[in-house]
């Protein structure tokens, strides 16, 4: 859907400026043929910016970013029914075993038979990771559900900041690509004052290319790069909200509530789009096999 966005601004762009007369010659005779060396100043220029004012971490992680554009959300419906299995299969043997059950999974997630169930959460190292930190403290002996929920806060806002770097980074390098349009209309009319002695129809060329740079600033900006930068930042948002759900079962079952109250509790904090129905959560989880067996 994305990727038509872009195809459209394009037949947006230029069959408005066909619908308010513009003749082909304009575009054929001026603007594609400035285009290529405003492209080179504006996006050479914005790019490298871009490479100066971000880590080495951000440009990868913002190169990565660009999958957005493909796979806007990074949760489907059945990657959250798993993880609502996931957490009702931990909480179901905590209830019966005790905490001290886990403590061979928490240890070896990797090798453990529980998180193996669960393919797509077993190979997400971050998701894992982050569960089976809060699991061992709470082993430890530390229930405490408003200490870890204050933990937790920290840590998820912590994770929020870095998911959404790169975003922030594209989205910093659209606001100054209007300027840079600018800077190179500039470059164009030094260009065509270098040309004054030419006639009337070169220097209307020459200044039409000018322009040109103008035009293709403000919509490179606003047409494609402030897009994505949005689209990065829906993805990251998308990211954090797996986290936010883990919080979410792992508090109401600490707080006392049941394995399937608990994850009910988790379900409802999901999004309409990614959300599974009671019903569906109820048949998955009756399909588990015992914990622990």
């Amino acid at each position: 859907m994305k990727l038509l966005g872009i195809l459209l601004v394009f037949v947006a762009t230029f069959g408005g400026f066909f619908v308010a007369g513009g003749k082909m010659k304009v575009i054929t005779g001026v603007i594609l043929p400035a285009m290529p060396g405003e492209f080179i100043i504006i996006m050479g220029t914005a790019m490298c910016a871009f490479i100066i004012s971000n880590t080495t971490t951000v440009i990868k992680d913002t190169m990565k970013g660009m999958k957005a554009l493909t796979k806007p959300q990074s949760y489907s419906k059945e990657s959250y029914l798993e993880l609502l299995c996931m957490l009702f299969t931990v909480f179901k043997l905590a209830r019966t075993k005790g905490w001290l059950a886990l403590e061979q999974h928490i240890e070896n997630p990797h090798e453990s038979d529980i998180f193996s169930q669960f393919e797509e959460f077993h190979h997400n190292h971050h998701a894992l990771e982050f569960i089976c930190d809060y699991l061992r403290i709470i082993s430890l002996g530390n229930e405490n559900a408003h200490e870890l929920e204050a933990l937790m806060d920290e840590e998820i806002e912590t994770l929020s900041h870095e998911y959404h770097e790169p975003s922030h980074a594209v989205q910093t390098m659209a606001d100054g690509i209007p300027a840079l349009g600018i800077v190179a209309a500039v470059l164009g009319v030094i260009k065509t004052m270098a040309s004054i002695n030419e006639p009337p129809e070169v220097l209307g060329k020459l200044i039409g290319s000018a322009l040109v740079g103008t035009f293709l600033g403000v919509w490179l900006s606003y047409g494609f790069v402030a897009p994505i930068a949005n689209a990065i930042k829906a993805k990251a948002e998308s990211d954090i909200m797996y986290f936010k759900c883990m919080k979410s079962g792992i508090l109401a079952f600490l707080q006392g509530s049941a394995p399937q109250v608990a994850i009910e509790f988790a379900r409802k904090l999901l999004p309409e789009d990614v959300k599974p129905t009671f019903a569906e959560v109820e048949e998955a989880i009756n399909d588990l096999p015992t914990p622990g067996s």
